[in-house]
């Protein structure tokens, strides 16, 4: 749903109240999946796609992935050690 028909929701109905939890847990899920994309784009500059072979591709992608989970709990990792 849109920002706006979200805000134009009446909170006093419960159907609509109904509909704005369903929306918040929707767009809680998306943040958690969209994360991992947006740390391979910003911090590993992986914009564009390129064409070298299926099985290298997929492998890119997959070791990009496993990085961005490293690079997403590195704060963990660094205050273990400290």
């Amino acid at each position: 749903m849109r920002p706006g028909k979200r805000r134009a929701l009446d909170k006093s109905d419960p159907l609509d109240q109904l509909t704005d939890q369903v929306e918040k847990a929707k767009a809680g899920i998306r943040a958690k999946v969209e994360h991992p994309f947006r740390v391979i784009k910003r911090q590993f500059g992986y914009v564009k796609t390129r064409y070298r072979g299926l099985k290298k591709n997929t492998a890119q992608l997959v070791t990009l992935f496993a990085l961005s989970n490293l690079w997403m709990v590195r704060t963990k990792f660094q205050g273990a050690q400290g």
